[in-house]
């Protein structure tokens, strides 16, 4: 998955142009039109991944021992792989060579990469470029090791306001009430309906 991760960053720092990359599913939709997302992102001082530090089983308890003392556990870090990344992070990412070979060689089931290496790599190095926190909404609160799906029944214009405007976090030094700006996971059948409402929430002509 990492592999395939760093390919994908790779790939679009060839052209000089990208200033920032976002990696989603599909099964993530966009809770703003275009212009919002960007000028969101390009005027954004930092990075944006989930990187915390879990004590339980699922987090502290996937550190294998033997990447120390390159890795030491209150290093370690657990967070989404669905990141948004400006440029100069997506570098540094994709020419690691140090973490990723200890990850590589020992980060084994029950430690999944994709949730661990690219939040430890940036605790570790580049802290200050990040600000810590996914702009892709995703529901855990039924509980289990997947999140929550959404299909056609729950497609309203109160549930999308509420991921769109419904939480507090910073931007820039500022509170705002714009965290997310995108979500998952939306089954096919949600489709229908997200295009029903989609010219009112996202502003274009049907």
């Amino acid at each position: 998955m990492i592999d395939a991760e760093r390919r994908l960053i790779a790939n679009a720092l060839l052209d000089i142009s990208n200033q920032r990359f976002v990696l989603l599913s599909e099964s993530c939709i966009p809770l703003f039109n275009f212009k919002t997302i960007y000028d969101y992102l390009i005027n954004s001082n930092s990075s944006f991944l989930g990187s915390f530090d879990d004590p339980r089983k699922p987090g502290r308890g996937r550190y294998n021992p033997k990447m120390w003392p390159v890795i030491n556990i209150t290093d370690w870090r657990k967070g989404s792989q669905w990141f948004e990344l400006h440029r100069d992070l997506a570098v540094h990412i994709v020419s690691d060579t140090k973490y990723y070979t200890i990850f590589n060689e020992y980060c084994l089931p029950p430690c999944y990469m994709d949730e661990h290496y690219i939040p430890t790599l940036v605790n570790v190095l580049y802290p200050e470029l990040n600000s810590n926190r996914s702009i892709t909404w995703v529901d855990w609160s039924r509980g289990g090791p997947h999140p929550g799906k959404f299909g056609w029944s729950d497609i309203t214009d109160e549930f999308l306001n509420q991921i769109r405007y419904g939480s507090e976090c910073m931007y820039n030094g500022n509170v705002t009430s714009l965290c997310f700006l995108f979500a998952r996971k939306f089954l096919p059948i949600a489709l229908e309906p997200l295009l029903r409402v989609g010219p009112l929430l996202l502003g274009y002509d049907p």
